[in-house]
Protein backbone atom coordinates (compact mmCIF):
# COMPACT_ATOMS: atom_id res chain seq x y z
CA UNK A 1 0.00 0.00 0.00
CA UNK A 2 1.64 3.30 -1.24
CA UNK A 3 1.85 6.55 1.40
CA UNK A 4 -0.93 8.21 -0.83
CA UNK A 5 -3.62 5.53 0.38
CA UNK A 6 -2.39 4.60 3.83
CA UNK A 7 -2.96 8.65 4.24
CA UNK A 8 -6.40 8.36 2.91
CA UNK A 9 -7.52 4.89 4.77
CA UNK A 10 -6.79 7.23 7.86
CA UNK A 11 -8.69 10.61 7.09
CA UNK A 12 -11.77 8.55 6.67
CA UNK A 13 -11.47 6.48 9.55
CA UNK A 14 -11.05 9.63 11.55
CA UNK A 15 -13.57 11.26 9.55
CA UNK A 16 -16.00 8.25 10.15
CA UNK A 17 -14.87 8.71 13.91
CA UNK A 18 -15.84 12.27 14.35
CA UNK A 19 -18.57 11.85 12.74
CA UNK A 20 -20.22 9.23 15.68
CA UNK A 21 -18.89 11.06 18.01
CA UNK A 22 -20.74 14.26 16.83
CA UNK A 23 -23.47 11.99 16.93
CA UNK A 24 -23.34 10.68 19.81
CA UNK A 25 -23.23 14.31 21.56
CA UNK A 26 -26.19 15.75 20.05
CA UNK A 27 -27.72 12.80 21.44
CA UNK A 28 -26.78 13.38 24.93
CA UNK A 29 -28.00 17.02 24.45
CA UNK A 30 -31.18 16.05 22.60
CA UNK A 31 -32.20 13.99 25.31
CA UNK A 32 -31.14 15.89 28.65
CA UNK A 33 -32.25 19.23 27.55
CA UNK A 34 -35.79 17.03 26.33
CA UNK A 35 -36.22 14.43 28.57
CA UNK A 36 -33.77 15.38 31.84
CA UNK A 37 -34.42 14.54 34.86
CA UNK A 38 -31.85 16.96 37.05
CA UNK A 39 -33.84 19.86 36.99
CA UNK A 40 -36.74 17.72 38.93
CA UNK A 41 -34.12 16.05 41.14
CA UNK A 42 -32.76 19.47 42.37
CA UNK A 43 -36.55 20.88 43.02
CA UNK A 44 -37.12 17.92 45.25
CA UNK A 45 -33.78 18.12 47.05
CA UNK A 46 -34.26 21.83 47.39
CA UNK A 47 -37.88 22.28 48.06
CA UNK A 48 -38.78 19.02 49.90
CA UNK A 49 -35.89 18.28 51.69
CA UNK A 50 -33.69 21.90 51.86
CA UNK A 51 -30.54 22.79 53.31
CA UNK A 52 -27.98 19.63 53.92
CA UNK A 53 -25.35 21.01 56.83
CA UNK A 54 -23.32 17.68 57.13
CA UNK A 55 -24.65 16.33 60.30
CA UNK A 56 -28.53 17.19 60.05
CA UNK A 57 -31.55 15.25 59.96
CA UNK A 58 -32.35 16.92 56.16
CA UNK A 59 -28.35 15.95 55.23
CA UNK A 60 -29.42 11.81 55.30
CA UNK A 61 -32.54 12.37 53.70
CA UNK A 62 -31.19 13.91 51.22
CA UNK A 63 -28.77 10.96 51.12
CA UNK A 64 -31.44 8.21 51.31
CA UNK A 65 -33.86 10.13 48.62
CA UNK A 66 -30.78 10.29 45.95
CA UNK A 67 -29.53 6.58 46.80
CA UNK A 68 -33.38 5.86 46.35
CA UNK A 69 -33.61 7.72 42.96
CA UNK A 70 -29.79 6.03 41.05
CA UNK A 71 -30.89 3.09 42.25
CA UNK A 72 -34.57 3.21 40.43
CA UNK A 73 -32.24 3.61 37.51
CA UNK A 74 -31.98 0.04 35.00
CA UNK A 75 -28.51 -1.18 35.41
CA UNK A 76 -27.75 1.12 38.00
CA UNK A 77 -25.75 -0.70 41.20
CA UNK A 78 -25.86 1.85 44.61
CA UNK A 79 -24.69 1.89 47.65
CA UNK A 80 -23.98 4.03 50.25
CA UNK A 81 -19.86 4.79 51.97
CA UNK A 82 -20.10 5.46 55.42
CA UNK A 83 -18.18 8.44 56.83
CA UNK A 84 -17.88 9.97 60.39
CA UNK A 85 -18.93 14.14 59.99
CA UNK A 86 -18.70 17.09 61.81
CA UNK A 87 -21.73 18.17 63.48
CA UNK A 88 -22.27 22.15 64.21
CA UNK A 89 -25.59 23.55 64.90
CA UNK A 90 -26.29 27.85 63.97
CA UNK A 91 -28.59 27.95 66.75
CA UNK A 92 -30.91 30.82 67.64
CA UNK A 93 -30.47 33.98 64.77
CA UNK A 94 -27.56 36.19 65.04
CA UNK A 95 -27.60 39.81 65.77
CA UNK A 96 -25.47 42.49 65.75
CA UNK A 97 -25.70 46.14 65.80
CA UNK A 98 -23.19 49.50 65.16
CA UNK A 99 -23.25 51.40 68.15
CA UNK A 100 -21.85 55.24 67.38
CA UNK A 101 -22.20 56.45 70.97
CA UNK A 102 -24.46 55.56 73.79
CA UNK A 103 -28.26 54.87 72.89
CA UNK A 104 -27.30 55.56 68.93
CA UNK A 105 -27.29 51.73 67.11
CA UNK A 106 -27.65 50.32 63.43
CA UNK A 107 -28.33 47.11 63.15
CA UNK A 108 -26.33 44.79 60.17
CA UNK A 109 -27.03 41.54 58.77
CA UNK A 110 -24.57 38.34 59.74
CA UNK A 111 -24.21 34.93 59.72
CA UNK A 112 -22.07 33.44 62.22
CA UNK A 113 -18.89 31.42 60.17
CA UNK A 114 -19.12 27.47 60.27
CA UNK A 115 -16.90 25.97 62.95
CA UNK A 116 -17.58 29.34 64.89
CA UNK A 117 -18.08 29.11 68.97
CA UNK A 118 -20.65 31.34 70.49
CA UNK A 119 -20.70 34.52 72.10
CA UNK A 120 -21.00 35.10 75.91
CA UNK A 121 -24.84 34.58 76.41
CA UNK A 122 -24.82 38.22 76.68
CA UNK A 123 -23.15 38.41 73.28
CA UNK A 124 -20.06 40.83 73.23
CA UNK A 125 -19.31 44.52 72.47
CA UNK A 126 -16.40 46.18 71.66
CA UNK A 127 -14.22 48.37 69.61
CA UNK A 128 -12.99 47.63 66.17
CA UNK A 129 -9.40 47.07 64.44
CA UNK A 130 -10.33 47.53 61.12
CA UNK A 131 -8.16 45.58 58.38
CA UNK A 132 -7.71 44.99 54.82
CA UNK A 133 -6.00 41.20 55.24
CA UNK A 134 -4.02 39.22 57.43
CA UNK A 135 -1.09 40.29 56.44
CA UNK A 136 -2.06 43.62 57.76
CA UNK A 137 -3.05 42.42 61.16
CA UNK A 138 0.72 40.60 61.41
CA UNK A 139 1.83 43.99 61.26
CA UNK A 140 0.46 45.49 64.22
CA UNK A 141 1.15 45.36 68.05
CA UNK A 142 -0.94 42.98 70.45
CA UNK A 143 -1.79 46.22 72.50
CA UNK A 144 -3.73 48.01 69.14
CA UNK A 145 -5.50 44.38 68.98
CA UNK A 146 -5.86 43.25 72.16
CA UNK A 147 -9.23 43.24 74.02
CA UNK A 148 -11.24 44.60 69.99
CA UNK A 149 -13.04 42.75 67.45
CA UNK A 150 -11.05 42.78 64.28
CA UNK A 151 -12.51 43.54 61.04
CA UNK A 152 -11.52 42.28 57.97
CA UNK A 153 -12.43 44.01 55.09
CA UNK A 154 -10.84 43.35 52.32
CA UNK A 155 -13.67 43.13 49.32
CA UNK A 156 -13.24 40.65 46.04
CA UNK A 157 -11.22 42.66 43.14
CA UNK A 158 -13.93 43.50 40.57
CA UNK A 159 -11.26 43.62 37.82
CA UNK A 160 -10.55 39.82 38.01
CA UNK A 161 -12.76 38.13 35.02
CA UNK A 162 -12.60 34.49 36.81
CA UNK A 163 -14.33 35.12 39.70
CA UNK A 164 -13.30 32.10 41.43
CA UNK A 165 -9.70 33.85 41.26
CA UNK A 166 -11.09 36.79 42.89
CA UNK A 167 -12.57 34.53 45.34
CA UNK A 168 -9.36 32.97 46.34
CA UNK A 169 -7.91 36.26 47.02
CA UNK A 170 -9.88 37.25 49.91
CA UNK A 171 -11.30 34.13 51.51
CA UNK A 172 -8.18 33.38 53.74
CA UNK A 173 -9.24 36.33 55.69
CA UNK A 174 -12.41 34.25 56.34
CA UNK A 175 -10.84 30.90 56.93
CA UNK A 176 -8.03 31.84 59.28
CA UNK A 177 -9.13 35.57 60.28
CA UNK A 178 -9.95 33.93 63.77
CA UNK A 179 -6.89 32.18 64.20
CA UNK A 180 -4.33 35.07 63.87
CA UNK A 181 -6.92 37.40 65.36
CA UNK A 182 -7.16 35.11 68.89
CA UNK A 183 -3.41 35.07 68.74
CA UNK A 184 -3.28 38.71 69.29
CA UNK A 185 -5.61 38.91 72.13
CA UNK A 186 -9.00 40.12 70.27
CA UNK A 187 -12.29 38.71 71.12
CA UNK A 188 -14.12 38.76 67.93
CA UNK A 189 -13.79 38.34 64.38
CA UNK A 190 -16.45 40.03 61.62
CA UNK A 191 -15.28 39.23 58.19
CA UNK A 192 -16.60 41.05 54.94
CA UNK A 193 -18.68 38.55 52.93
CA UNK A 194 -17.27 36.98 50.40
CA UNK A 195 -19.18 37.90 47.33
CA UNK A 196 -19.38 40.75 44.54
CA UNK A 197 -22.68 42.06 45.49
CA UNK A 198 -23.66 44.62 47.25
CA UNK A 199 -26.49 43.41 49.29
CA UNK A 200 -28.05 43.07 52.54
CA UNK A 201 -27.60 39.00 52.43
CA UNK A 202 -24.25 38.26 54.65
CA UNK A 203 -22.34 34.53 53.27
CA UNK A 204 -21.05 32.13 55.60
CA UNK A 205 -18.28 29.51 54.91
CA UNK A 206 -15.83 27.49 56.78
CA UNK A 207 -13.41 28.72 59.12
CA UNK A 208 -10.45 26.99 61.45
CA UNK A 209 -9.18 27.69 64.66
CA UNK A 210 -5.70 25.28 63.55
CA UNK A 211 -4.41 24.24 66.65
CA UNK A 212 -4.99 27.59 68.86
CA UNK A 213 -6.01 26.72 72.83
CA UNK A 214 -9.95 26.66 73.00
CA UNK A 215 -9.40 29.26 75.77
CA UNK A 216 -8.44 31.50 73.01
CA UNK A 217 -11.08 30.63 70.14
CA UNK A 218 -13.28 33.81 70.24
CA UNK A 219 -16.82 33.84 67.60
CA UNK A 220 -16.23 34.35 64.26
CA UNK A 221 -19.45 35.93 62.09
CA UNK A 222 -19.81 37.49 58.51
CA UNK A 223 -21.44 40.66 57.24
CA UNK A 224 -23.30 41.67 54.51
CA UNK A 225 -21.07 43.67 52.24
CA UNK A 226 -23.44 46.81 52.57
CA UNK A 227 -23.11 45.89 56.26
CA UNK A 228 -19.09 46.10 56.00
CA UNK A 229 -19.18 49.26 53.53
CA UNK A 230 -21.28 51.23 56.45
CA UNK A 231 -19.37 49.49 59.33
CA UNK A 232 -16.32 51.08 57.22
CA UNK A 233 -17.60 54.17 56.83
CA UNK A 234 -18.56 54.82 60.35
CA UNK A 235 -15.38 53.86 61.54
CA UNK A 236 -13.39 56.34 59.60
CA UNK A 237 -15.51 59.56 61.24
CA UNK A 238 -15.47 57.50 64.84
CA UNK A 239 -12.78 55.19 64.98
CA UNK A 240 -13.84 54.51 68.65
CA UNK A 241 -17.06 53.16 66.96
CA UNK A 242 -18.47 50.14 68.93
CA UNK A 243 -19.93 46.79 67.64
CA UNK A 244 -22.01 44.05 69.40
CA UNK A 245 -22.61 40.80 68.15
CA UNK A 246 -24.29 37.79 69.12
CA UNK A 247 -24.47 33.99 68.24
CA UNK A 248 -25.28 30.89 69.15
CA UNK A 249 -23.43 28.30 67.54
CA UNK A 250 -21.90 25.04 68.78
CA UNK A 251 -19.55 22.05 67.39
CA UNK A 252 -21.12 19.02 68.71
CA UNK A 253 -19.17 15.64 68.37
CA UNK A 254 -18.86 13.79 64.91
CA UNK A 255 -21.48 12.00 63.79
CA UNK A 256 -21.98 9.36 60.96
CA UNK A 257 -23.10 10.31 57.46
CA UNK A 258 -22.50 8.81 54.12
CA UNK A 259 -21.03 9.05 50.71
CA UNK A 260 -23.58 7.96 47.72
CA UNK A 261 -22.19 5.67 45.24
CA UNK A 262 -23.45 4.62 42.10
CA UNK A 263 -22.13 2.80 38.85
CA UNK A 264 -22.58 1.28 35.59
CA UNK A 265 -19.80 -1.64 35.12
CA UNK A 266 -17.97 -1.23 32.04
CA UNK A 267 -18.46 -3.84 29.31
CA UNK A 268 -14.78 -4.48 28.42
CA UNK A 269 -12.83 -2.58 30.78
CA UNK A 270 -14.72 -2.68 34.60
CA UNK A 271 -11.35 -2.16 36.16
CA UNK A 272 -10.78 1.51 34.76
CA UNK A 273 -13.34 4.00 36.84
CA UNK A 274 -14.68 6.99 35.36
CA UNK A 275 -15.66 9.29 38.25
CA UNK A 276 -18.55 12.33 37.92
CA UNK A 277 -19.59 13.59 41.31
CA UNK A 278 -20.58 16.62 43.52
CA UNK A 279 -21.18 17.53 47.06
CA UNK A 280 -24.52 16.41 48.90
CA UNK A 281 -24.15 18.25 51.82
CA UNK A 282 -24.80 22.32 51.91
CA UNK A 283 -24.70 25.65 54.24
CA UNK A 284 -27.32 26.00 56.24
CA UNK A 285 -29.11 28.74 54.83
CA UNK A 286 -30.76 29.01 51.78
CA UNK A 287 -31.41 25.33 50.48
CA UNK A 288 -27.96 24.52 48.36
CA UNK A 289 -29.59 24.55 44.63
CA UNK A 290 -26.31 25.84 43.75
CA UNK A 291 -23.63 24.93 45.88
CA UNK A 292 -23.91 22.17 45.52
CA UNK A 293 -27.51 20.85 44.86
CA UNK A 294 -26.88 21.70 41.10
CA UNK A 295 -23.73 19.58 40.89
CA UNK A 296 -25.35 16.41 42.65
CA UNK A 297 -28.57 16.22 39.96
CA UNK A 298 -25.99 16.81 37.03
CA UNK A 299 -23.74 13.83 38.30
CA UNK A 300 -26.79 11.76 38.64
CA UNK A 301 -28.14 12.53 35.15
CA UNK A 302 -24.94 11.42 33.59
CA UNK A 303 -25.11 8.04 34.39
CA UNK A 304 -29.11 8.54 33.27
CA UNK A 305 -28.82 9.95 30.21
CA UNK A 306 -26.38 6.89 29.02
CA UNK A 307 -28.97 4.10 30.19
CA UNK A 308 -31.79 6.36 28.42
CA UNK A 309 -29.89 6.48 25.32
CA UNK A 310 -28.88 2.32 25.45
CA UNK A 311 -25.75 3.67 25.61
CA UNK A 312 -23.20 0.41 27.15
CA UNK A 313 -20.29 1.67 28.36
CA UNK A 314 -16.40 -0.03 28.07
CA UNK A 315 -15.11 1.22 31.06
CA UNK A 316 -17.16 1.46 34.97
CA UNK A 317 -19.38 4.98 35.13
CA UNK A 318 -19.19 5.58 38.21
CA UNK A 319 -21.63 8.58 40.42
CA UNK A 320 -19.99 9.67 43.47
CA UNK A 321 -21.86 12.03 46.04
CA UNK A 322 -19.80 13.41 48.59
CA UNK A 323 -20.90 14.08 51.95
CA UNK A 324 -18.83 17.42 53.65
CA UNK A 325 -17.10 19.25 51.31
CA UNK A 326 -18.05 22.75 53.01
CA UNK A 327 -17.10 22.46 56.76
CA UNK A 328 -14.20 18.97 56.80
CA UNK A 329 -13.88 17.21 53.12
CA UNK A 330 -14.50 14.55 55.19
CA UNK A 331 -16.49 12.46 52.19
CA UNK A 332 -13.82 12.96 49.44
CA UNK A 333 -10.80 11.69 52.08
CA UNK A 334 -12.60 8.76 53.13
CA UNK A 335 -13.61 7.89 49.21
CA UNK A 336 -9.78 8.48 48.32
CA UNK A 337 -8.51 6.42 50.87
CA UNK A 338 -11.22 3.26 50.44
CA UNK A 339 -10.44 3.33 46.56
CA UNK A 340 -6.20 3.61 47.72
CA UNK A 341 -7.36 0.52 49.86
CA UNK A 342 -8.85 -1.45 46.92
CA UNK A 343 -6.16 -0.78 44.66
CA UNK A 344 -8.80 1.20 42.74
CA UNK A 345 -7.94 2.32 39.01
CA UNK A 346 -9.24 6.04 38.71
CA UNK A 347 -8.75 7.55 34.77
CA UNK A 348 -11.45 10.26 35.30
CA UNK A 349 -12.76 12.74 38.22
CA UNK A 350 -15.22 14.89 37.10
CA UNK A 351 -16.24 17.22 39.76
CA UNK A 352 -19.40 19.77 39.23
CA UNK A 353 -19.47 22.50 42.21
CA UNK A 354 -19.78 26.04 40.82
CA UNK A 355 -23.22 26.37 40.19
CA UNK A 356 -25.75 25.58 37.69
CA UNK A 357 -24.94 28.19 35.03
CA UNK A 358 -24.62 27.85 31.74
CA UNK A 359 -21.50 25.87 31.08
CA UNK A 360 -18.20 27.24 29.36
CA UNK A 361 -16.01 24.25 29.70
CA UNK A 362 -13.42 22.60 31.91
CA UNK A 363 -10.56 23.22 33.96
CA UNK A 364 -8.29 20.18 33.82
CA UNK A 365 -5.49 19.12 36.52
CA UNK A 366 -3.38 16.53 34.01
CA UNK A 367 -0.53 16.20 32.23
CA UNK A 368 0.25 18.11 28.62
CA UNK A 369 -0.02 14.51 27.08
CA UNK A 370 -3.55 13.57 28.42
CA UNK A 371 -4.46 17.44 28.29
CA UNK A 372 -3.35 17.39 24.17
CA UNK A 373 -5.31 14.16 24.33
CA UNK A 374 -8.73 15.96 25.27
CA UNK A 375 -8.18 19.40 23.70
CA UNK A 376 -8.45 17.79 20.30
CA UNK A 377 -12.29 16.79 21.05
CA UNK A 378 -12.33 21.06 21.64
CA UNK A 379 -14.15 21.12 18.70
CA UNK A 380 -16.98 18.73 18.90
CA UNK A 381 -17.89 21.17 22.21
CA UNK A 382 -18.17 24.22 20.21
CA UNK A 383 -21.79 23.55 18.53
CA UNK A 384 -22.67 23.87 22.26
CA UNK A 385 -20.62 27.06 22.65
CA UNK A 386 -18.36 25.34 24.77
CA UNK A 387 -15.06 26.72 24.46
CA UNK A 388 -13.38 26.71 27.60
CA UNK A 389 -10.70 24.21 28.39
CA UNK A 390 -7.77 24.97 30.97
CA UNK A 391 -5.29 23.29 33.37
CA UNK A 392 -6.12 25.19 36.19
CA UNK A 393 -7.22 22.80 38.83
CA UNK A 394 -10.37 20.56 39.28
CA UNK A 395 -12.03 20.15 42.42
CA UNK A 396 -12.01 20.02 45.99
CA UNK A 397 -13.57 16.72 46.51
CA UNK A 398 -11.65 14.78 43.65
CA UNK A 399 -8.75 16.53 44.58
CA UNK A 400 -7.73 13.67 46.80
CA UNK A 401 -7.53 11.15 44.50
CA UNK A 402 -4.98 12.77 42.98
CA UNK A 403 -1.63 10.58 42.04
CA UNK A 404 -0.17 11.78 39.03
CA UNK A 405 -2.15 9.43 36.82
CA UNK A 406 -5.69 9.80 37.10
CA UNK A 407 -7.02 13.25 34.97
CA UNK A 408 -8.94 15.52 37.18
CA UNK A 409 -11.46 17.96 35.70
CA UNK A 410 -14.16 20.10 36.91
CA UNK A 411 -16.90 21.39 34.72
CA UNK A 412 -16.67 25.48 34.57
CA UNK A 413 -20.15 27.15 33.90
CA UNK A 414 -20.05 31.10 33.80
CA UNK A 415 -19.36 32.32 37.12
CA UNK A 416 -20.03 35.49 36.95
CA UNK A 417 -23.46 35.07 39.00
CA UNK A 418 -22.04 32.39 41.27
CA UNK A 419 -20.90 34.39 44.29
CA UNK A 420 -24.12 36.57 44.48
CA UNK A 421 -25.75 32.99 46.15
CA UNK A 422 -22.44 31.28 47.68
CA UNK A 423 -23.03 30.51 51.01
CA UNK A 424 -25.64 33.03 51.78
CA UNK A 425 -30.04 32.87 51.83
CA UNK A 426 -29.70 33.09 48.21
CA UNK A 427 -28.93 30.20 47.09
CA UNK A 428 -32.59 28.49 46.17
CA UNK A 429 -33.71 26.73 44.00
CA UNK A 430 -35.70 29.66 42.24
CA UNK A 431 -32.06 30.90 41.24
CA UNK A 432 -31.73 28.04 39.18
CA UNK A 433 -32.28 27.93 35.23
CA UNK A 434 -33.47 24.78 34.17
CA UNK A 435 -31.85 24.89 30.60
CA UNK A 436 -29.08 26.17 32.12
CA UNK A 437 -28.66 23.43 34.31
CA UNK A 438 -29.70 20.08 31.91
CA UNK A 439 -26.53 21.72 29.19
CA UNK A 440 -24.43 21.19 32.16
CA UNK A 441 -25.40 17.63 32.79
CA UNK A 442 -24.59 17.26 29.10
CA UNK A 443 -21.79 18.58 28.67
CA UNK A 444 -20.42 15.99 31.68
CA UNK A 445 -21.58 13.76 29.93
CA UNK A 446 -20.17 14.50 26.64
CA UNK A 447 -16.74 14.19 28.25
CA UNK A 448 -17.52 11.25 30.05
CA UNK A 449 -18.63 9.33 26.76
CA UNK A 450 -15.22 10.79 24.98
CA UNK A 451 -13.21 9.55 27.62
CA UNK A 452 -14.71 5.86 27.91
CA UNK A 453 -14.55 5.92 23.79
CA UNK A 454 -10.54 6.83 23.56
CA UNK A 455 -9.29 6.21 27.71
CA UNK A 456 -6.29 8.30 28.58
CA UNK A 457 -2.85 8.84 28.14
CA UNK A 458 -0.66 6.17 30.37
Amino acid sequence: MNRIALLLILCISFTQAQTKDEQMLRKIYNEALSNGKSYEWLQHLSLTIGHRLSGSVNAELAVNYTKNELKSIKGVNSWLQPVMVPKWVRGLPEFAYIETKNGMTTTVPILALGGSVATPASGIKAELIEVKSIEDLQKLDPSQVSGKIVFYNRPMQDELINTFESYGGCVDQRYAGALEAGKLGAIGVIVRSVTLANDDYPHTGSMSYGDLPVSKRIPAAAISTNGANLLSSILSLNPKTKFYFKQNSQVLEDVESHNVIAEIKGSQYPDEIILVGGHLDSWDVGDGSHDDGAGVVQSMEVIRLFTELGYTPKRTIRVVLFMNEENGLRGATKYAEEAKRKNEKHILALESDAGGFTPRGFSFDTNQANYDHITQWKSLFEPYYIHLFDRKGSGADVGPLKDGKVVLAGLRPDSQRYFDHHHSERDTFDAVNKRELELGAATMAALVYLIDTYGIQE
